[in-house]
């Protein structure tokens, strides 16, 4: 037993072994991300540098990190070596872009295989594919309304993660950029325009047909995705259901965040990561497009949040945001 702990020992010490086991650690126990944008806000915030579970729905195919290369051919057809357990409804899953097969994105899982989904402006509503049965005795009878002969979970996510939201930066809401898209075929979105009689929901007179919401029934197998961030997301409302075989794994731990964005990114959007609302918060009482508002946030960034280190991600969902967000 001593010549094998010291062989061990000798092996992990050595560049080759060092190099070998640190491969093994990324390809099947945990990669480091870094988030981005802010289609998660205001659960996980650009600069939140995070951990994530490799093995948390089956053991994914290995493959090079940043570029993507996968090492091992797809023996089993669905994207993983090993088969597992496969996201749940509220799930953080960090997956692959149905259109780009090589770009990483972290959502959350809002239905799965077989549920029907219908969005308005603000409003998600959600039946699961367990039917009418499950809805009554798993969710309060205040979020319940009837559509289309069965009924539906107002919002089913929002009370539960407080950092889920509606408020958009861009001038416009996702619904509105959902209806804008369907006059280019190329844009289209995922979701089809559809009239729900008595539905509290304005009425679009501008596509064929008036309609007042968005609907998705979700294939078997595939997930469907969205940001908590929700007017502000590139999420499946656009590119469609995530199929098991790009899931990735799920967020597990902040080590590290900080506050790297310039002024010119969080004002303008220019980069990608527009937050007036932060702006306003540090530059309270001065214009936000003013010098002075600029010098304010130039003092502000590269602010580290301490309250988000090292983190448990699936309890740190479960609470109110704090003043580094919205």
């Amino acid at each position: 037993m001593k010549k094998l702990a010291s062989g061990i020992i000798r092996f992990s010490s050595s560049w080759t072994g060092t190099i070998i086991i640190v491969l093994v650690f990324v390809f099947f126990i945990a990669q480091s991300f870094v988030i981005p944008s802010g289609s998660m806000k205001r659960t996980l915030l650009i600069g939140d540098f995070l951990f994530a579970k490799k093995f948390a729905y089956g053991i994914p195919l290995p493959e090079i990190p940043i570029l993507g290369i996968k090492v091992l051919p797809d023996f089993n057809g669905n994207g993983h070596l090993i088969a597992g357990q496969e996201p749940k409804r509220g799930d953080i899953v960090i997956f692959y872009v149905p259109t780009n097969k090589k770009q990483h994105f972290v959502k959350r899982c809002v239905a799965v295989g077989g549920d029907e989904l219908l969005y308005y402006d603000k409003h998600l509503l959600l039946h699961p594919h367990e039917g009418d049965e499950y809805v009554k005795k798993h969710y309060d009878s205040s979020k319940i309304v009837k559509a289309m002969g069965k009924l539906w979970v107002v919002n089913p996510y929002k009370d539960k993660f407080p950092g889920i939201q509606y408020m958009p930066e861009s001038g416009r809401s996702s619904f509105e950029e959902m209806v804008i898209r369907l006059a280019y075929p190329k844009y289209m979105p995922d979701m089809k325009p559809i009239y729900i009689p008595n539905l509290d929901a304005p009425v679009v007179g501008m596509y064929k047909e008036p309609f007042n919401a968005f609907y998705k029934k979700v294939e078997p197998n595939h997930y469907y995705m969205m940001g908590d961030n929700r007017d502000n997301s590139d999420d499946s409302r656009f590119w469609g259901s995530v199929p098991y075989k790009l899931i990735i794994g799920k967020p597990w731990v902040t080590y590290f965040s900080i506050e790297f964005r310039s002024y010119d990114r969080v004002a303008k959007g220019i980069g990608g990561g527009r937050d007036h609302y932060l702006l306003r918060k540090i530059c309270k009482g001065v214009d936000i497009y003013s010098n002075k508002c600029k010098q304010r946030w130039d003092r502000y960034r590269f602010t580290i949040r301490w309250d988000r280190m090292f983190r448990n991600i699936d309890k740190m969902q479960y609470e109110k945001p704090t003043i580094w967000v919205r």
